[in-house]
């Protein structure tokens, strides 16, 4: 146990100390100057705001040949409007004020620190292959606190020992960073467990191949299977973009025939780059189609459907405070009004919201709140407010804490290892705990045989590991003084 402890913890205390300390500044930023400089403080005025299609008008005039893609409505009465604009394929962020229309500030839609630290935290700014890397880490997590776990609990043999030790021995070094190790270790074990288990669930194996795909709501669930019918029910099937005129949108791009026909998920539609905006259980859900004769009453008949109708339509069905508003891409797309604590638009993620709007008849194609989501999808929404600390203060609080117990955990395990060496003359070699024997065995091999099926990723790195350990090390002499 204690020998494959340490091999884990070798390997994954350093993906711990970053994502740690980019989820501290993460957080920070996020409740500074927020995610897009969303928090930006105006003067409050007594006069209302501007038409939102005026302020729209505002943002698109800072860049030629740009289209408003993106509405976020100011946090407080004291804060900037965000307009997010598309020009020469690049996504950007003005903040507007909104009683004037004076442009605050324009900022590429990745260009903040905040979206630094977050790619850091995702994929460390390589890609798809860190990926894997970063779920690989947070699986052989899973197994450094189970076995962290048995090695205290068969030291100490009462919980109540392992989370209030009865005695400390300050002059031994290594007796006192142990004690400080695996106390810290006991007492965030369970909170570290769960940030791995809702951090995995984003991540491209375990996440987008196991627990999520299996999480979205039914492909048909508006109308998306089969192809829809045109919004004339006495009309053949056809193409959208013949069933109705196009409604008046600020500077919106057209889009191809082949793109309005082809289903698209929320996450491929709303999430921007690597940001993560849609809902977790939602992310691979198709996206309903405008220009079909599906849907519940909504914006009334004869209004014109434009930003401002839409707008004032989302404060009618209690839209407060801040709320996103997507506007349609392509002829069939939706407006999509959300509103959810993982995007830091409020803080109770059983208040989540996510309304789309059918862009031809003002219909309501889907209504979607915390209650209709499956089990996980709650268990995931509750979760991810948990691990990004948008619960208010005492959230933020406790998870700052945690992250600085993970970054004194994994400090304090390598200063264990370096007092454990023997001399300096083997200052090359890992000294790692040495191989066990015995009944013990059987009971870790299980272990490592549940975490393999559970989390895929694992298994190549347990391989990997047990080949090394068990195959090579035992027939070479250089390696066995390395790794004696």
């Amino acid at each position: 146990m204690w020998r494959w402890h340490f091999y884990a913890g070798m390997f994954v205390a350093p993906f711990l100390i970053v994502l740690a300390c980019t989820g501290l500044a993460m957080m920070i930023i996020s409740l500074t100057t927020g995610r897009f400089n969303d928090r930006i403080s105006v003067e409050s005025q007594a006069n209302e705001p501007l038409p939102l299609s005026t302020q729209a008008q505002h943002a698109l005039d800072t860049l030629p040949h740009s289209s408003l893609t993106q509405y976020i409505a100011p946090q407080t009465d004291s804060t900037v409007a965000l307009f997010k604009i598309k020009a020469q394929d690049i996504d950007n962020f003005v903040a507007i004020n909104p009683y004037n229309g004076e442009v605050v500030r324009t900022a590429a839609s990745d260009g903040h620190l905040y979206h630094l630290f977050e790619r850091i935290h995702g994929d460390l700014l390589i890609g798809p292959i860190d990926d894997f890397i970063l779920e690989t880490a947070a699986s052989l997590t899973i197994l450094l606190i189970l076995t962290g776990i048995y090695l205290w609990w068969h030291k100490r043999k009462s919980v109540r020992k392992m989370l209030i030790p009865n005695t400390i021995n300050t002059k031994q070094k290594r007796n006192l960073f142990r004690t400080i190790h695996a106390t810290l270790g006991s007492w965030v074990a369970v909170v570290l467990l769960f940030f791995c288990l809702t951090g995995l669930a984003w991540a491209g194996i375990w996440g987008g191949k196991m627990v999520q795909a299996w999480s979205q709501f039914p492909a048909g669930k508006w109308g998306n299977e089969p192809t829809p019918l045109s919004i004339n029910p006495d009309a053949p099937a056809q193409p959208m973009t013949m069933s109705a005129p196009k409604p008046h949108v600020h500077g919106q791009a057209n889009h191809d025939e082949h793109d309005d026909m082809t289903t698209h998920t929320h996450g491929e539609v709303l999430n921007a780059g690597g940001t993560k905006e849609v809902p977790w259980v939602l992310e691979l859900t198709p996206m309903p189609k405008s220009g079909t004769t599906l849907g519940d009453a909504g914006i009334a008949s004869g209004v014109p459907i434009t930003i401002d109708t839409v707008d004032r339509y989302a404060r009618e069905i209690d839209f407060e405070g801040r709320y996103q508003l997507n506007l349609p891409q392509g002829d069939t797309g939706v407006w999509t009004l959300s509103q959810d604590s993982m995007s830091y638009d409020m803080d109770n993620p059983f208040a989540d919201r996510t309304v789309h709007i059918d862009r031809y008849s003002g219909n309501v194609l889907a209504d979607i709140r915390f209650k209709d989501y499956n089990l996980f999808g709650k268990f995931m929404a509750a979760g991810i407010a948990l691990h990004m600390g948008t619960l208010g203060w005492l959230s933020v609080l406790a998870n700052v804490l945690f992250c600085l117990s993970v970054i004194i955990i994994c400090i304090s395990g390598y200063v264990l290892w370096w007092i454990r060496r023997p001399s300096k003359s083997e200052a090359l070699s890992l000294n790692p705990p040495p191989f066990g024997n015995g009944p013990a065995l059987w009971g870790f091999s299980l272990l490592l045989l549940v975490i393999a099926i559970l989390f895929p990723a694992a298994i190549l790195s347990i391989i990997a590991i047990a080949l090394i350990d068990f195959v090579i090390v035992s027939r070479s002499s250089r390696l066995k003084r390395l790794l004696k």
